[in-house]
């Protein structure tokens, strides 16, 4: 299935370019704090799932192109992201460690936007601000110290993600964690419609430029490594979002462009890039300190 939150936090499945409202099947309300329906949906997904394969068959749905697509978790408890997971990009980089031995870091929930959301550039004193093109690996249950060899038990499905960095010798966090920073859409497909997660194709591009082109197979850490890795340091909950790392060809997004991210048996999305007047009073509004 293709899961959406739309219209305000609506709970939708896709079928046949139209979106099935099956909000009414989780105790969950339009514009309700937090906004954790879809948490919900996935962690009771497989009980609820005669419902919605019944509700999918039966209700009338909206067009696609009529409704205003969110993004599909928009209240994870965390954003588990691993740098340096592409050999190639840690060496155009310059960085001289990988995931399996670095670990991972986090992105704070507030970062999240969605396929209709712009790419809101904070005021950053002429810093480089770059596009990551990476897999978004979604979590179905509460599940701890899981062995690679079980992670497909944890793993509900698959979704875009990019994530948006300023360069600098700053924290790594801080860099990441603006708002709108880490796009995640159109959708969640779920597991076993992606299938094996070790060969998608991912692309990038910005305006008509194909930015980045590579093969989850190249990872580093491979999907059940990081599931294993998180998991044996904490707890994950059904909606968390695993960031996969990004591959070679990042580069710098720019006021008044375009970013399209897509990946093999997920789909696409694209993104406008917009100079916003946020982050006035950040470590970023100066000058990079040499």
């Amino acid at each position: 299935m293709k899961l959406v939150s739309y219209n305000g936090k609506r709970l939708g499945v896709i079928r046949d370019d139209k979106v099935v409202d099956v909000s009414d099947l989780v105790a969950t309300s339009v514009g309700e704090w937090p906004p954790v329906g879809m948490n919900r949906l996935i962690a009771h997904y497989h009980g609820k799932l005669p419902a919605l394969e019944a509700a999918v068959a039966g209700r009338p749905g909206q067009p696609l192109d009529s409704v205003r697509l969110d993004t599909p978790v928009p209240w994870p408890s965390k954003i588990i992201a691993y740098p340096a997971n592409y050999h190639a990009h840690a060496e155009e980089m310059g960085r001289d460690y990988r995931a399996n031995t670095q670990g991972f870091f986090l992105k704070p929930p507030s970062s999240l936007s969605g396929p209709n959301d712009p790419i809101v550039l904070p005021v950053n004193a002429g810093r480089r601000i770059d596009h990551e093109c990476e897999l978004g690996i979604i979590i179905g249950r509460a599940c701890r110290d899981v062995h690679r060899d079980d992670w497909r038990d944890c793993v509900f499905g698959y979704t875009l993600l990019i994530d948006a960095v300023i360069r600098g010798k700053e924290e790594r966090v801080a860099r990441k964690a603006f708002d709108t920073f880490c796009p995640v859409g159109p959708w969640i497909v779920t597991a076993d419609e992606v299938g094996e997660p070790n060969d998608l194709r991912g692309r990038l591009w910005v305006n008509d430029e194909l930015r980045q082109d590579a093969n989850t197979r190249d990872l580093v850490l491979d999907v059940p490594g990081m599931v294993e890795m998180a998991s044996s340091i904490m707890t994950l909950y059904p909606g968390d979002i695993i960031a996969a790392g990004t591959p070679e060809g990042v580069g710098p997004i720019r006021d008044g462009e375009t970013v399209t991210i897509e990946f093999d048996r997920i789909g696409a999305m694209k993104l406008n890039v917009i100079q916003g007047d946020t982050g006035k009073y950040s470590l970023f509004a100066q000058p990079a300190q040499a």
